[in-house]
This record gives C-alpha cells, sequence and structure tokens, in this order.
C-alpha cells in the first residue's frame, strides 16, 4: 500500500500500526513496551467515521530507538512515504507536553505498543489553534462535535474552554478568525451542512494553494498562505457576481 496518493484509511492505518509493533518487538524485545500518542488527523480517523482518510500520521512517540528503525522497515515493506510516521508537528504552535495528559487508549498491538488518541474537547481545541483552512482542521471540529451530537454525548463551549486552557493557557492562543469561527458553528447547531460548507472550502482552499505553487514554484510559504488564499476568494466572488450579472 502506499498512501502517496491514497492515504491512510482506518484500516489500513491499523495494519500499519499492527506490522509496527510486530517489528518493533522482533527489534527491541519484549522487556521494554512502546507507547503513540496519535494526533491530529490520525487520532480524528481512528475515532469517527466521518473522516475517510488522512495523509499524514502525526504521533508523540515514547520508545526506544529501534522505533524508528522499525517505522522505517515498515514504510519499506509496505510502500509508505519516507518518514510516515513523525513527529515534525511538534515544531507547530498547536503542540504541546500536555496532551500527553489528555489522552485515551486506543489499542495494543503485539502485546507492546501501546496506541493513545487525543480526547475530543483537547482535539477540538488542537485544531482551533491550528486553524487551518486549506487542511481539515475546521470541518474537522466541525465534525467531531456532529457526531458527539448524534451519539447524544454533545460537546459544549465550556469544554472547549476548558481544554484550551489546560493546553495554552486560554483563547489568545486562538486566532481572530478561529474565534469567530467556533462561535458561529454553536450559534448555528447545524452541524451537519456546516461540514459540508467547510470541507467544501477547504478542498477549494487547497486547489487555491497547489494552483499558485504549480505557477510559482517555491514561493508558497507559511506567511504568504493567508494573502494568498483572500485573494483567491476575492477572484472567486467576482467570478460569481460577473456570472450572476449576465
Amino acid at each position: 500500500m502506499s498512501s502517496d496518493n491514497t492515504g491512510f484509511t482506518r484500516e489500513n492505518l491499523d495494519r500499519c500500526l499492527a506490522a509496527l509493533g510486530k517489528e518493533f518487538r522482533k527489534r527491541n524485545g519484549k522487556a521494554m513496551p512502546a507507547e503513540l500518542v496519535l494526533i491530529g488527523g490520525a487520532a480524528v480517523l481512528e475515532n469517527y467515521g466521518f473522516r475517510d482518510r488522512t495523509y499524514d500520521v502525526d504521533a508523540i512517540i515514547q520508545a526506544s530507538s529501534a522505533m524508528k528503525e522499525a517505522a522505517n522497515h515498515v514504510g519499506d515493506i509496505m510502500g509508505l512515504p519516507s518518514g510516515w510516521l513523525n513527529m515534525d508537528f511538534i515544531r507547530t504552535s498547536s503542540y504541546t507536553t500536555k496532551l500527553l495528559e489528555h489522552s485515551v487508549y486506543y489499542r495494543t498491538f503485539s502485546n507492546i505498543l501501546t496506541v493513545r488518541t487525543v480526547r475530543a474537547e483537547y482535539l477540538i481545541a488542537m485544531k482551533l489553534v491550528a486553524g487551518r483552512g486549506y487542511k481539515n482542521d475546521l470541518s474537522d471540529v466541525v465534525g467531531i462535535l456532529m457526531e458527539h451530537q448524534e451519539n447524544g454525548n454533545p460537546i459544549g463551549m465550556e469544554q472547549i474552554d476548558k481544554a484550551l486552557h489546560i493546553l495554552y493557557g486560554g483563547w489568545d492562543a486562538v486566532s481572530q478568525d478561529s474565534q469567530l469561527f467556533i462561535n458561529d458553528v454553536f450559534s448555528s447547531g447545524d452541524y451537519k451542512a456546516l461540514y459540508n460548507k467547510y470541507r467544501e472550502e477547504e478542498k477549494e482552499n487547497k486547489a487555491a494553494l497547489l494552483d499558485f505553487d504549480k505557477n510559482y514554484p517555491g514561493q508558497l510559504k507559511g506567511e504568504k498562505i493567508d494573502s494568498i488564499l483572500k485573494s483567491a476568494r476575492a477572484r472567486k466572488q467576482r467570478e460569481e457576481q460577473d456570472h450572476d450579472s449576465r
């Protein structure tokens, strides 16, 4: 399996984790167990049905150096991209070591690799801090709220507020746009419609960034993304207005 084009589904992600546990045990022995805490898209994928795949597996890794060797070997035999299991997200603003304290058990593989995921309200807090309109951050927030509501276990703003204070010290870590977003989501309450809306916007934003990168290779940098997307939205609005006026 290659995740370059198809991404990870829950089924093949579990298959990769099972192979990882088996390979880690082979290299490390049975005496020293390992733990992974899945973050972001991988955590959403393992816990919810609205997300069908993710294209990266971010995890907090607590294991011996044999884990890196095991991950590389599994990647080679299963056709995964280099660094398929990574900790790159620790350099982002949404990472905090406190995430470890607010994770929940998922599964154990080969009696040695324990996998945990981040609890719902803390996952929402992470997504709000990241707030990337070209990834799945906003639609993931709505999707999590939607499934919890459907399952009779709704998440309220007070739970998100508490998670934000525990992880980041409060709302100062959340952009104004993300704060407006979450307030609008709770004001509406129509999570299904909002999920479809934000997922479509994320796809359009990603396409706009890919188009920009194609036309201007190497110029797509973090500080430019917001202005690029703003220009793309303005252009789309003009095109729609021109179409309506015909």
